[in-house]
């Protein structure tokens, strides 16, 4: 959800050409800058320095400068590889780290890390799955990673090298481990979150009459959405998050794979569709702060982000959050290692380094998501760790549906419906 927190920064992908894309740490009240960095080849640097420089051109030794030329270019080549191993591929979610936690490694561990963010699991399965995706360390929602698994996507891990797996929390360990990686094989628990509606008190007021969000009632029939159209209404654009929503608000099961039971939630999304003004997984966390719009169905961390910059940008706008009463969605992002990444050594260090309970505790502070680490918890700020909205009841963990594994059949009937769902027709 690093969005934004979870979701927000519009998943940057690399540059066919190379390019560095190189984390700028902020504070919290800006969204996650990734600054692309335009880098000729070391090769294509050097020669132009010899070429442009007139000690060469005095010279005249044409066979002494080819000579040299290629000796140095041999050298340059060789300096580029040794640089490569200290270079560390993150893909995360965008805004789901700490401002300074990049620079921290950097400092602790000499290795250079070039971060790129996406705000939805297709995306970053998209990149998997088309293999050579050039990254060292990606973080993935569970229920993709279980599917990811199964398509021998991910390396297992090897916790000799990971030291501080010690502070995990072992009952997160066991749910996803039985849900998602038995024996937590590939991925440890970065953070969980709810999928719940970020709202506007005073301008649900206005159109509603009431300042408090508490059910899906609010969104899933249609003639309450239609009153909240004039100010603005999200969603999350994913299927395998949205659609379990109408799904269990119609009592079905939220993996469902009857295709009836699918077809009568995409009829409910259907008739919801005219009201909804947009569907993002992060561009809400912005417009919410700034009022741009009144309801979003989001992330609860990125909710939470969005109601801390409102109050830090003057508190003109008010950002509530709310797990409605009937239920709803949670999920667990993972951090692992690619099959296919160049780096391993540094995957494990910053891995390690991510383990740390300080380290956790820190970006859960400035994400606002609740995370996998048992001894990060009492670090954590008291304002965040004692937000019943962050850190559920028991009560309100009852009534959570994690986000399932689907069969590929099931999961392109649910691609299939959600264009459908967005174009409207």
């Amino acid at each position: 959800m690093l969005g934004s927190v979870r979701g927000a920064s519009k998943g940057l992908a690399q540059s066919e050409q190379k390019v560095g894309l190189v984390l700028k740490a902020c504070p919290v009240t800006c969204q996650t800058t990734v600054v692309q960095v335009a880098r000729e080849p070391a090769a294509e640097l050097w020669l132009k320095r010899i070429t442009g420089a007139s000690s060469m051109k005095a010279i005249g030794m044409k066979i002494a400068g080819k000579t040299l030329l290629a000796m140095s270019l041999m050298g340059v080549m060789a300096s580029a590889v040794q640089a490569d191993d200290k270079v560390l591929h993150v893909y995360n979610w965008s805004d789901y780290i700490a401002p300074d936690t990049v620079a921290k490694f950097e400092k602790e561990s000499g290795i250079k890390v070039v971060y790129d963010v996406f705000d939805s699991n297709e995306t970053l399965e998209a990149k998997l799955l088309a293999g050579k995706s050039g990254y060292d360390i990606v973080v993935p929602s569970n229920n993709f990673l279980a599917k990811q698994i199964k398509a021998g996507v991910y390396q297992p891990l090897d916790k000799s090298k990971l030291p501080n797996w010690k502070n995990l929390d072992t009952d997160l360990l066991k749910a996803v481990g039985d849900a998602s990686d038995k024996g937590n094989q590939h991925a440890f628990p970065y953070m969980w979150g709810t999928i719940g509606i970020g709202y506007n008190p005073e301008k649900v007021k206005a159109a509603l009459g009431v300042d408090k969000i508490d059910s899906w009632d609010t969104l899933l029939k249609p003639e309450n959405i239609a009153k909240l159209k004039g100010c603005g209404v999200s969603f999350l654009d994913s299927p395998t998050e949205m659609i379990p929503v109408a799904l269990h608000y119609l009592g079905y099961p939220t993996d469902s794979q009857d295709k009836k039971q699918l077809a009568d939630a995409e009829a409910l999304f259907l008739k919801i569709r005219p009201s909804i003004s947009y569907f993002h997984s992060s561009k809400y966390i912005s417009d919410l702060a700034n009022g741009n719009i009144c309801v979003a169905v989001g992330y609860s961390g990125d909710i939470e982000q969005s109601k801390s910059r409102a109050a830090e940008a003057g508190g003109k706008v008010k950002v509530a959050y709310a797990i409605p009463k009937e239920g709803a969605g949670s999920f667990y992002d993972m951090v692992a290692i690619p099959k296919d990444a160049e780096n391993v050594e540094a995957a494990y260090k910053y891995m390690n380094f991510l383990m740390k309970p300080e380290i956790m505790a820190e970006i859960t502070d400035n994400v606002r998501f609740p995370n996998g680490n048992k001894a990060a918890t009492a670090l954590v700020d008291k304002e965040i760790s004692g937000d019943p909205n962050i850190y559920p009841s028991d009560e309100v963990k009852a009534k959570l549906y994690a986000i399932s594994d689907l069969p590929p059949a099931t999961q392109r009937l649910l691609t299939r419906s959600w264009t459908k769902i967005k174009s409207g027709r």
